[in-house]
Parts: C-alpha cells; structure tokens; sequence
C-alpha cells in the first residue's frame, strides 16, 4: 500500500510499505527520503504519535493512502551544545551559495558574522535559540495547566485553541527560522547610478510608484528648476500626503551607457533625491532582474547597487523621513487629479497633477487678464460616495482622490484609507 509523507512545511513524500511492515523500517525508509535520522523522528496518525517500533503499520490502523506527519524531535538534538548547532547552521549558510548571496543582501550584519566572526554568529544564533525555547516553554506550561481546566468551560476551551494556535505560530516560525533565515532580515532597496542633466544621482528604483519623482533640492542641483511647469502643481495622496511644485516635462537622464528622455514630477520631501517610477519604466520598457540583480533597459544591464553604496539616508542607519514626506519606500499609489483648463489645455487625465491652487492659477494667467471666480471642484463621483468617505474623517479632496484611484469603488476606497 501507499502512504503519503508530509512536514510542517507541506513538502510530500510518497512510499510503498507493506500493512505487515516494522514501524522502525518505516523510519528507515523515512530517513532515506528526509534525511531525518531515525533518533530525530516523531511521526503521527490522526493526530496520534507512532512509538513502539515493533509493532506493523496495520495495528496502528494505517491504511492506503493515509497520511503520515513527520516532525524532527528538537529534544533529541539536545546532545549537541548551542554552539555546535550555530555552526552547522554556519556550515549551511557558507556551502549554500545562494543563501549566503540572500542573506548578504538582506542581513548583512548576520552574513558578515558567518563569513569573518563565529563567535558573534553563535552569539546571535543562541540568543535566538534561548528566546525561542523560552517561549515554547511558557506555551507548554500553560497547555499543561489548562489540561486540569473543566473540559465544559467554554473559556477554558477557548484558552487551549488560543494556547494551541500560537504553538502552531511558533513552530511555523522555527520552521522558517531553521530553513530560510533570510526572510527575518531587512530587504536592501534598489538604487542604479544615474546622471541627470550633467549631475550624478542615486535613483530610487520602485515600480510601485505610479510617477517619477525628482526632489526640489535635487532639481535645483540638476539645474532643471527653469522648465518647471507650475501649471502641474497639486497634491499627492498616499502614504500620507506631499506638495507638487511641478513638472518638467523632459530632461536627458543617462543610465549605464544611454542617454533617455525623461520626466520627473518635482513634489516636495527629502526622503529620496530621484524616485524613478512606473511612467519611465514602462515608456523605456525596462526589467527589474532581480535573478541578476539588474536593471535592464534596451538590452543593456545597470547593476543595482549594493548597501554600502546606498545613500546615507537609505541605509538602515538612516535618518527617517518626517511624517508627511515621502521615504524610499513610500510609493505613491494615489494621486488627485484636475479638470482640463480651458487657459491651458491641460488633459483632466494627467497623472499624478491635482486641481491647481489659486496661486498657480494666477501665475498661468497673462498679466492684466481677469481671473475667473472660484468654484467648488466637481467630481464625477456619486455625492453619496463621497459622502460615505468624508463622513470616516477624511476631506473631501482625500475622498475624490481616492475614489479616482481606486475606480469609483467605494469600499475599495474606504479600506484603502483605513490603510493609510
């Protein structure tokens, strides 16, 4: 008969064991195919753990095609001192090229621990292993106080599936701990040198951004202020919310060893000097690489740069962006928008532009021409919509915004800024 393998991983394995077959042989097949030594394994049926290795599979009323759970015993393991365990995982980090690569990238404090200091990565490993246990041994305990609980109290019910979740929680952790340490570090973000008009700046590779972004400090150091279009100012809505001075509308950018045209949005913050969003990306058709950690834009690959030559305010030790402003990692994902001016003819469609303030207006306007009366901006949203959304808090700006962003769906909206 056939029975199927599994882990807390979800990883199968399928083996062919006769009913009259040792339970212990089982665990030699078990050990071929998970490379978990016999000594190591807790194996369960329906919930029930399978000891006694003379017995055969039939008295333990295993059938076709059940399914068998395999666990490694972490208490068996216990022969071996923290320190040993550190550095077989170490051993692992090292002779796995790619996990070193992963690690490197996204933990390089811990990754420059494995490679030039053992005794710093044992520290941190067994400071880990410590807090891990120490939790695992407070959920015991109370799993064990609650077995003496009325077994008809509703609340003491709902204490043992609480106490049995987060002991779930964290061996799914351990799991994840023991197989992919990489994941818990941070992810480095993607840069590529560029030069804008002449001047050399680190840009912000984000493709989560819907608009390219210059900062004003940037653009005065690009020498680009002079086409600064005021006509495009408005206000951008997202992670919080920042102030559009403008646009230019084209301005050589080089990346690698070509030359673009490339617009940039100037909105204020200083979270990141060049934000190279959605709009350049796909006007350039460029591909983010992460396989070759690459930008690749007609054919030619613009490596990403590493940590050590991020700017200082991208690095972990960085200065965080003030509330308000845009940090490398806050995409803009919505933005407010205005009708066409009939001064200018500037579509109602442009992203990223919100209706312009009554100063830009006067400055767009011939000197000695009369400006039109202020009225209230019209939405082609339903009022009851919007309405919904002012009365959570929000302006009404912020809800017409967001119900342009998000298609006019109002609950999409809504969640959207409960999120923000």
């Amino acid at each position: 008969m056939r029975v199927h393998l599994t882990n807390d991983n979800g990883d199968v394995n399928h083996v062919d064991v006769d009913p009259g077959m040792e339970l212990e042989n089982l665990q030699a097949l078990i050990e071929a195919e998970t490379n978990i030594p016999v000594a190591q394994q807790q194996l369960f049926h329906n919930g029930t753990e399978l000891r006694d290795g003379g017995r055969v599979l039939s008295s333990f009323g295993i059938l076709q095609d059940d399914i068998l759970l395999v666990r490694r015993n972490a208490a068996s393991g216990q022969g071996q001192g923290p320190a040993q365990n550190a550095e077989t995982v170490r051993q692992q980090i090292l002779n796995d090229p790619n996990m070193l690569r992963q690690l490197s990238s996204q933990n390089p404090q811990l990754a420059n621990a494995a490679l030039n200091n053992p005794t710093e990565f044992a520290r941190m490993y067994e400071q880990i292993d410590r807090h891990r246990r120490d939790l695992m041994d407070r959920q015991r305990a109370s799993l064990a106080a609650l077995e003496d609980a009325d077994p008809f109290d509703i609340e003491a019910q709902r204490r043992i599936e609480n106490e049995i979740r987060m002991q779930n929680v964290a061996q799914n952790m351990e799991s994840a701990m023991e197989h992919h340490p990489e994941s818990f570090g941070r992810v480095v973000m993607l840069y590529v040198n560029t030069l804008v008009n002449g001047h050399p700046v680190k840009a912000f590779v984000d493709s989560g951004a819907q608009a390219t972004i210059m900062s004003p400090d940037c653009a005065a150091a690009c020498n680009v202020m002079h086409l600064l279009d005021e006509r495009f100012a408005g206000t951008a809505v997202g992670v919080g919310t920042a102030k559009i001075l403008g646009r230019v509308h084209s301005a050589p950018l080089k990346i690698g060893n070509q030359f673009l045209a490339c617009s940039f949005t100037i909105m204020e913050g200083k979270g990141v000097d060049l934000l190279f969003g959605l709009d350049m990306l796909k006007r350039h058709q460029a591909c983010i690489d992460l396989e070759k950690n690459v930008l690749r834009i007609n054919g030619e690959e613009v490596p990403f740069l590493a940590e050590h030559e991020l700017p200082a305010k991208a690095r972990w030790d960085g200065e965080q962006p003030a509330e308000g402003e845009e940090g490398p990692s806050g995409s803009t994902s919505t933005t407010t928008t205005h009708p066409e001016d009939p001064r200018t003819g500037i579509p109602s469609n442009v992203p990223g532009m919100a209706t312009p303030p009554p100063a830009a207006a006067a400055r767009s306007t011939p000197a000695g021409a009369s400006n039109p009366p202020q009225v209230q901006s019209q939405s082609q949203h339903a009022e009851d919509k919007i309405k919904m959304l002012t009365d959570l808090g929000v302006s009404r700006q912020e809800a017409i915004g967001a119900l342009d962003a998000c298609g006019g769906n109002a609950d999409v909206a809504a969640n959207m800024l409960f999120n923000l």
